[in-house]
C-alpha cells in the first residue's frame, strides 16, 4: 500500500511536482505504477546540460517512491534517430564520418579504439555509468529494438491512416523560414548547455510533404541506410508504401505492416511514446516551450494516439564555468563524467537539485568548485546541528540519499580547498600526503589515506587536470638569500615570530591562529583579537606577511592557505627556507 500521507519537505519544489504528479497518475491510471520519463540522443558526448533531462524526473520520482508508490522512470534512448553531424573534437573520429550523416546512429561505427559496437553505443555507455555512480534508477529503451522489432507497428499504421489530421495541426505552427542572426559564439566557459537537445529538439522535421502528399514516416533507405528518402505513394488499406532515396536513387514498395526500417517523425514520435508508455511527467527545454515546438505541437498530436500530454515543466539552460582550463579533448562539452572525475555525486546531485527546473545554474570547473565545496560543508553542518533552513534540508536529503539508501561517502570528508593544496604540493607522493593530512589534526589524525577518499582523489584530478601549471605551487629548494638580505627589521621580526611559534602550533588551526596572530603581535595587539578590536591597517599589514611567506617558500606572492602550506612543506624545511 502506498504512503499517501505528503513529504515533510512540502518548501522544495520537487515535493511540489511529487504531489501534482501523484495525483495526475491516480486520475488517469489508477493503481498503475507513475510513469516519469526522459529522452537522450546518444548522438555524440552526452553533457551536462543533458544530464537535467534525467535529474529533474529522477528526483520527482525518488521522491515519489520515497512515499511508497511505485515508479518507473523511463530513458528513451533515441539511438535510431539519424546521424545529423560529425562532433568536433571527438577522439579517434575524422571527416571521413561523415559519409554516414543521414543513417540510424546504431548504423553508424563507434570511434577508432572504441570497445562498442557503434556509434550510440559507445555515447550511452559513459552516460550509463555516471547515471549508476550518481544513483539514479531507470528503465532504459533503446528506440532502436522498439522499432526494428515492429513494437510502434500498430502506432506507425495508426499515424499514417490519421495523416490528414496530423498535418492539419502541424499546418497551424508552419511559417516561411527567415535567415536566421548569426549569433557571436561565446567561449567554452561561458557557454550555456543546451539541456534539450538530448530528445529530439534538433529533429524538429515534421514530416514528408512531397507530391504525394504529407505522410509522418520516414522509411531509412534499403541500400544507403540513410532517411533522405520520400514517401511517393501509400495505402491504407493494403499498406503498401513506396519511397526513394535522393541520396542513391534507390527505391523500393514495402508493405508498412510488415516493414521496420523506418520511423515516425520527432514531433510526431514523441506524442506517440506520451500515448504508449502513459507518462505522467515528462520536463522539456525551453527550446520545446516555444509556439509550434515539438512539446507544444505534442500536446494537440498526442490525442490522435489516445493519449494526454504529460506534466511538463520547462527547464533552462545548465552554464559551466572554467573549461577553458579543461584537458579533455571532447571539442570542449563538459559530460556528468568529466564532472565526476572532480566531485562527489553528492554535490552534482546538489546542483541540480536545490535550484528549480525554470532557474539556470552553473557547474564549476575552475577555483569556484572550491567555494562550492566549502559552502556545501556548510550546508551538512547545519544540517547535523538543526539550524538549516527546511528547502535545504529537503535539497540536502534528495542530495545524500534516494529511496534505496544513502550514496557512499567520504568516511573524513576533509575540505575540499586542504584536500587540493595537498595534492598540488605533494605532486602524487601519497606518503607526504597522508603526513600533511595527519597533522591538520594531531588529536584524531588520518590512520589511511582512504579516510580522505573519494573526496581527495577528486581534488586531486582537478589539481591535475584543471589547473594551469603556471598556477601549481612548487616549493623552493634553497632559501631566495638575496631577498632575506634585504629585509627590515620589522620584516625579520615577523619571521621570527613565526618561526618561535612553529613548534607549538603545529595543526591546522593553530598555524591558521599563528599566521594571522603576527602582524596583530606586532602592532601591539593580543593573538586573540577580533577584526572589530584592530584598525584597518592590520589587514594591510597580514596582507603583506603573507605575500613576504608565498615569496619566500614558493616565490610567488599568492599560493595554497598558508597555515595548510607550511603543514605541507615541514617544520624543519620551513626553517630552512625562512633564514632560521
Amino acid at each position: 500500500m502506498p504512503i499517501v500521507a505528503q513529504s515533510t519537505e512540502t518548501t522544495d519544489w520537487v515535493s511540489r511536482f511529487a504531489d501534482e504528479v501523484i495525483e495526475e497518475s491516480e486520475r488517469r491510471a489508477p493503481g498503475k505504477p507513475v510513469v516519469v520519463a526522459s529522452g537522450l540522443s546518444p548522438s555524440g558526448p552526452i553533457h551536462l546540460g543533458n544530464l537535467r533531462e534525467v535529474m529533474t524526473p529522477h528526483l520527482v520520482a525518488d521522491e515519489i517512491r520515497r512515499r511508497g508508490y511505485q515508479v518507473r522512470h523511463l530513458i528513451s534512448w533515441d539511438d535510431y534517430d539519424r546521424y545529423r553531424k560529425v562532433p568536433a573534437g571527438v577522439p579517434g573520429v575524422d571527416e571521413t564520418w561523415a559519409e554516414h550523416i543521414g543513417k540510424p546512429l546504431t548504423s553508424v561505427p563507434a570511434p577508432k579504439g572504441s570497445a562498442y559496437p557503434n556509434w550510440a553505443e559507445h555515447f550511452k555507455a559513459a552516460m550509463v555509468e555516471s547515471l549508476a555512480e550518481l544513483g539514479v534508477e531507470f528503465d532504459g529503451i533503446s528506440q532502436t529494438e522498439q522499432y526494428t522489432s515492429g513494437v510502434y507497428r500498430e502506432q506507425i499504421l495508426h499515424a499514417m491512416r490519421h495523416r490528414g489530421d496530423i498535418d492539419a495541426i502541424l499546418a497551424q505552427y508552419r511559417t516561411k523560414k527567415t535567415p536566421a542572426k548569426k549569433q557571436q559564439q561565446k567561449p567554452v566557459d561561458e557557454a550555456e548547455l543546451e539541456a534539450a537537445e538530448g530528445s529530439g529538439a534538433a529533429a524538429e522535421d515534421d514530416g514528408s510533404s512531397g507530391s504525394a502528399g504529407y505522410f509522418p514516416y520516414k522509411p531509412y533507405c534499403g541500400n544507403c541506410e540513410k532517411d533522405l528518402t520520400t514517401v511517393t505513394s501509400y495505402d491504407d488499406d493494403s499498406t503498401e508504401l513506396t519511397y526513394s532515396c535522393t541520396s542513391c536513387g534507390f527505391s523500393e514498395t514495402v508493405r508498412l505492416n510488415e516493414f521496420n526500417r523506418g520511423k515516425l517523425v520527432w514531433k510526431v514520435d514523441w506524442p506517440m511514446r506520451w500515448a504508449y508508455e502513459g507518462v505522467i511527467f515528462e520536463p522539456s527545454g525551453v527550446d520545446h516551450s516555444s509556439p509550434g515546438s515539438s512539446f507544444q505541437v505534442g500536446g494537440q498530436i498526442v490525442g490522435i494516439f489516445g493519449g494526454k500530454q504529460p506534466i511538463g515543466p520547462m527547464y533552462a539552460f545548465v552554464g559551466i564555468s572554467g573549461m577553458a582550463k579543461m584537458s579533455s579533448s571532447k571539442g570542449g562539452v563538459p559530460t556528468p563524467a568529466d564532472a565526476l572525475k572532480i566531485m562527489e555525486p553528492q554535490l552534482l546531485r546538489w546542483l541540480y537539485a536545490r535550484r528549480r527546473p525554470n532557474q539556470s545554474f552553473k557547474v564549476a570547473f575552475d577555483q569556484e568548485i572550491q567555494r562550492l565545496y566549502d559552502e556545501w560543508d556548510r550546508l551538512e553542518a547545519k544540517v547535523a546541528d538543526g539550524s538549516a533552513l527546511p528547502a535545504d534540508v529537503a535539497a540536502h536529503s534528495r542530495a545524500v540519499r534516494t529511496a534505496s539508501g544513502e550514496l557512499p561517502r567520504t568516511p573524513r570528508p576533509l575540505p575540499y580547498r586542504t584536500l587540493a593544496s595537498v595534492a598540488d604540493i605533494t605532486a602524487g607522493h601519497e606518503d607526504q600526503a597522508l603526513r600533511i593530512l595527519s597533522d591538520l589534526d594531531p588529536a584524531n589524525p588520518l590512520a589511511s589515506l582512504d579516510e580522505a577518499r573519494p573526496r581527495y582523489d577528486k581534488a586531486e584530478a582537478w589539481i591535475n587536470t584543471h589547473v594551469p601549471a603556471d598556477q601549481r605551487t612548487i616549493v623552493r629548494d634553497e632559501p631566495d638569500t638575496e631577498l632575506l638580505k634585504t629585509l627590515d627589521e620589522q620584516a625579520r621580526e615577523s619571521l621570527r615570530l613565526l618561526l618561535d611559534g612553529l613548534a607549538g602550533n603545529w595543526s591546522l588551526d593553530g598555524l591558521t591562529h599563528l599566521v594571522y596572530g603576527v602582524p596583530k603581535v606586532q602592532a601591539g595587539f593580543s593573538a586573540d583579537a577580533t577584526p572589530k578590536e584592530l584598525p584597518p591597517e592590520i589587514k594591510t599589514a597580514q596582507r603583506s606577511f603573507f605575500a613576504l611567506l608565498y615569496q619566500l617558500l614558493v616565490s610567488r606572492d599568492t599560493g595554497p592557505r598558508l597555515p595548510t602550506l607550511l603543514l605541507a612543506v615541514g617544520q624543519d624545511r620551513v626553517r630552512h627556507l625562512l633564514g632560521a
